[in-house]
């Protein structure tokens, strides 16, 4: 593994800086609100909060709903009419994770060039145009006829997906300072609580639609739901906002005031900066970056266990269908509220690493209470909402956590792709965790949901060990980069001697 500070000497040798361009780096330094007096941040804030984050968690909502909506759809004869057995309904779950050529190549290796080419396309066109094709895709699987369709539609939807969720956690990453970035990825990320909420709400009103043009309710879930998204994709194309630097709708010098405050935080963006295979691996060889991807991963399995499965184990507790989607709808509330109160103490005290534990263990102790009670209904169903708001509260702040302690460009883009990219792989685990034989106890779902949470918060653990030795390490070796021009430590990101990661 490669150490922070260990870049190749090619990549640390300064080119000839004119004075000119020394003047504009001592500039460059100064407080930011100095720089522009005439500007009010708050306001700007507000106004950024208003352009970037709605239009991301409407999109992440559309596209959470119809990539779990297949849970709802499987209570109205999903199964039956496409004539599923044994464990032919987990496959087509997973195969919108996986691709299947002679084994499976995990489709978290297409993250990382996805984020690549929406640098190179622009988030508008990138982020529309995938929510375009995923609504269109989950559409058709409204029309499949038999278990090769819905498979080849699942396929698509992940090929789809890969390009839109790490796209969104970067550029989200990209417009906040670390100290305010919590509360916008847990509000950005509870798009899926209000996804879990809405879709069961939606799946209890379309399901009454059975029998409509010789159609069953479950094709309406997707057809609907899917024309929705993309419809709403068309309409993104023109709303969804470009990075800091390119965004039209900010004057040139409230570009340059993002920027300068962004550059105070955590550097220079880079923007522009190529991203290379070598770089790809040398910064994937990071001891926190790793760790990065496990903390997500371990969460993974739960909160997925949970989406795809929680409909199913709550009319084993003895309900109707339109009850279970509509009993479905109040732990995904709980785990809202959860999480946005825990994201804003969060940045209240500028600290991260309890508020991903303490959930976690909340999240913890509800699959416990599933997998040890079998016979109390009210119980069970309680600790349904314990692990669902434990889970869905502590994974934004693992991701915003994670995220933000990386600088620029090159390194978020790559970071956050491989660590969504990788925890989603958990995915495929999930589905294959809850079967129909184990039902309605499910021991061996609940056992491997609970060792998946307790890999998280030992990653969890071992993150922060590591970044704050970092912290330690360059506190004591203060004059480390001594040697290095300001253009060079710029160009390191977090890896700059002077750089502190949140804790």
């Amino acid at each position: 593994m490669t150490m922070e500070t260990d870049l190749p000497h090619k990549e640390r040798t300064p080119s000839p800086i004119s004075d000119d361009e020394k003047q504009v780096h001592v500039v460059e330094h100064l407080d930011y609100k100095a720089r522009f007096p005439d500007l009010d941040e708050r306001k700007l804030i507000r106004k950024i909060d208003l352009r970037v984050v709605p239009v991301l968690c409407i999109l992440y909502l559309l596209a959470f709903l119809d990539r779990v909506n297949i849970s709802n759809a499987a209570l109205f004869n999903l199964k039956t009419d496409l004539k599923l057995t044994g464990n032919e309904y987990n496959t087509a779950l997973v195969i919108l994770r996986v691709f299947i050529i002679r084994g499976f190549v995990p489709y978290a290796v297409f993250e990382i060039p996805s984020n690549t080419l929406m640098k190179r396309f622009k988030p508008h066109v990138w982020l529309s145009g995938c929510m375009f094709f995923f609504g269109l895709t989950t559409c058709l699987q409204g029309l499949a006829q038999n278990y090769g369709g819905l498979l080849a539609a699942r396929f698509f939807l992940g090929l789809f997906e890969c390009g839109m969720f790490p796209g969104c956690f970067y550029l989200l990453a990209m417009w906040y300072k670390r100290s305010e970035s919590q509360k916008r990825f847990s509000f950005f990320f509870c798009s899926t609580t209000l996804a879990g909420a809405f879709g069961g709400l939606l799946a209890a009103a379309i399901g009454k639609m059975d029998g409509i043009r010789g159609h069953s309710g479950w094709r309406w879930i997707f057809i609907l739901e899917g024309l929705l998204t993309s419809v709403v994709g068309i309409l993104f194309f023109f709303l969804i906002s470009d990075f800091p630097e390119e965004a039209k709708w900010l004057s040139a010098e409230e570009k340059d005031f993002v920027k300068a405050r962004l550059q105070e935080d955590v550097g220079q963006s880079h923007l522009y900066k190529p991203i290379t295979a070598r770089g790809v691996f040398r910064v994937l060889s990071e001891w926190k970056i790793i760790f990065g991807g496990f903390m997500y991963f371990g969460l993974i399995v739960p909160a997925y266990g949970y989406t795809y499965f929680a409909p199913a184990i709550i009319q084993s507790l003895g309900h109707s269908n339109i009850q279970t989607q509509l009993l479905s709808v109040p732990p995904w509330a709980c785990a809202f509220v959860l999480a946005m109160v825990l994201a804003t103490v969060s940045d209240r005290i500028g600290h991260r690493y309890l508020f991903t534990m303490i959930p976690a263990a909340i999240s913890l102790a509800g699959f416990a209470i599933l997998l040890r009670v079998h016979d109390n209904r009210n119980l069970q169903y309680g600790a349904l909402f314990l692990a669902a708001a434990g889970a869905f509260s502590s994974m934004p702040v693992i991701v915003c956590w994670f995220s933000t302690n990386l600088a620029g460009h090159r390194r978020r883009s790559i970071g956050t792709a491989w660590q969504i990219g990788f925890g989603n792989t958990g995915g495929i685990i999930a589905a294959y965790s809850f079967l129909a034989q184990d039902a309605p106890k499910y021991i061996k779902g609940y056992s491997i949901c609970i060792s998946f949470i307790c890999l998280s918060m030992v990653s969890c653990i071992a993150y922060f060990l590591h970044v704050e030795w970092l912290n330690r390490k360059r506190d004591r070796e203060g004059d480390n980069g001594a040697n290095l021009s300001w253009e060079e430590k710029q160009e390191l990101g977090d890896l700059n001697p002077d750089y502190r990661y949140l804790l």
